[in-house]
């Protein structure tokens, strides 16, 4: 019998969602098409100036030229160190870090580091698109604690301990959240942090959003708010959401020496070291003043308000408020099975099918998150843009019947 083409854990892994759902409006735009995208989780705002003018004058430096150590210029760990003391409060050491390409490697050396076959790994659901991929892809199983908007997205101590088993291994946390852009309180953060020490589980934490937050929000650093975690706790986190710099593909993860080193030894051969322009441009990200992401930040939270409202008034939708990230995240249950232009959608790949063919507005379906009944609309995008496709989204909608 012939032998599969491709390995059974590749066959397995799906295609990212929410970058195939930008590809396709993309691809529209370019034939012509009038599409408005909500798909992709990327800052519509340039890269700030003197990021650029630091990766341009890297250009000219022949060292930029050569392969760097694995885990990182010394410059840019340091920057990262300095960083996450000023920001998190957080002190580490450089060899507790690892520079990666783009925080989504950072994800799955995070797994690969330290989930066996057949550990368990809980998954607060809704959920990044590529979390369960990086579970799988390690050998470990994702469970799926799943919160719905009654409770803001946001899973209790109680949930997750319901869903522990004896191959419970590790927590998967993000907050502030992508899809929902939901945000866990202080203590919130302490009282998951405490049941996990407890239960001497790892966690891996998500800080990738950690500066978009509005309405007074927080997001503290999860080993700082319980120390005990540290030694069982791997931050993810990287410059692209926080200073528009989704192309430049810089990462990092931070946790305990002994696991860094391992992932770093995975990263010698799986991709080296990350482009030395890259870590320049990101290290003049680092040391500089936030101003510029103070400015996105205010752009950002007046989108917020903006397609909430915009949303909300639609027949059959729910949009909670979030308070972090740049992404809402709405019920769309009160439209489902009902008929709308001659079909009946009875899932949310299915409604968002129908708007992107209908009124060609290209958003994210809850099926790529977790549990089918809602859609992800991110608001990096324009005033205008948001006006005009929840338009045409509302206009649609209020023909369910």
């Amino acid at each position: 019998m012939e032998k599969p083409r491709l390995s059974r854990r590749i066959a397995a892994i799906t295609e990212s969602a929410t970058l195939a759902v930008d590809a396709k409006a993309k691809a529209l735009k370019a034939a012509g098409r009038p599409v408005i995208g909500f798909g992709a989780g990327e800052p519509d705002f340039p890269t700030p100036d003197y990021i650029v003018a630091a990766a341009a004058a890297a250009t000219g430096v022949v060292a930029n030229h050569r392969y760097t150590p694995t885990p990182g210029l010394p410059e840019m760990r340091e920057a990262i160190v300095n960083k996450t003391k000023r920001d998190s409060n957080y002190v580490i050491t450089a060899d507790q870090v690892l520079v990666t390409n783009g925080g989504k490697q950072s994800v799955y050396q995070s797994f690969a580091s330290i989930v066996d076959p057949g550990d368990e790994v809980l998954l607060p659901a809704p959920y990044w698109t590529t979390y369960p991929e990086c579970i799988k892809l390690a050998g470990g199983v994702p469970v799926e604690v799943f919160a719905d908007e009654t409770q803001n997205y946001l899973v209790t101590v109680a949930q997750l301990e319901k869903a522990r088993t004896p191959k419970t291994k590790v927590l998967l946390f993000g907050s502030p959240s992508n899809p929902t852009g939901s945000v866990y309180s202080p203590e919130q953060v302490k009282e998951i942090g405490e049941w996990a020490v407890k239960n001497n589980l790892w966690v891996i934490t998500d800080e990738i959003y950690e500066h978009l937050l509005y309405d007074g929000a927080t997001a503290p650093s999860l080993p700082v708010i319980v120390p005990e975690l540290a030694d069982r706790c791997i931050i993810i986190n990287g410059v692209a959401k926080t200073y528009a710099m989704t192309g430049w593909r810089v990462g990092w993860m931070i946790g305990p020496k002994d696991v860094i080193k391992g992932a770093t030894n995975l990263q010698s051969h799986l991709s080296s070291n990350v482009s030395n322009v890259s870590q320049r441009a990101a290290i003049a990200a680092l040391t500089g003043d936030l101003a510029a992401v103070h400015t996105m930040g205010e752009a950002f939270n007046r989108r917020r308000k903006l397609i909430v409202q915009l949303l909300n008034e639609i027949p059959g939708v729910t949009c909670p408020i979030p308070t972090g990230a740049f992404y809402v995240y709405p019920s769309v249950k009160g439209v489902l099975g009902k008929e709308i232009r001659g079909k009946r959608p009875t899932t949310s790949i299915a409604l968002a099918a129908l708007i992107l063919d209908e009124v060609e507005v290209a958003v994210v379906p809850g099926e790529a998150f977790g549990p089918s009944g809602y859609l992800r609309f991110s608001y990096a995008t324009s005033d205008a843009d948001i006006i005009e496709g929840v338009a045409r989204v509302k206009a649609l909608l209020s023909e369910a019947k």
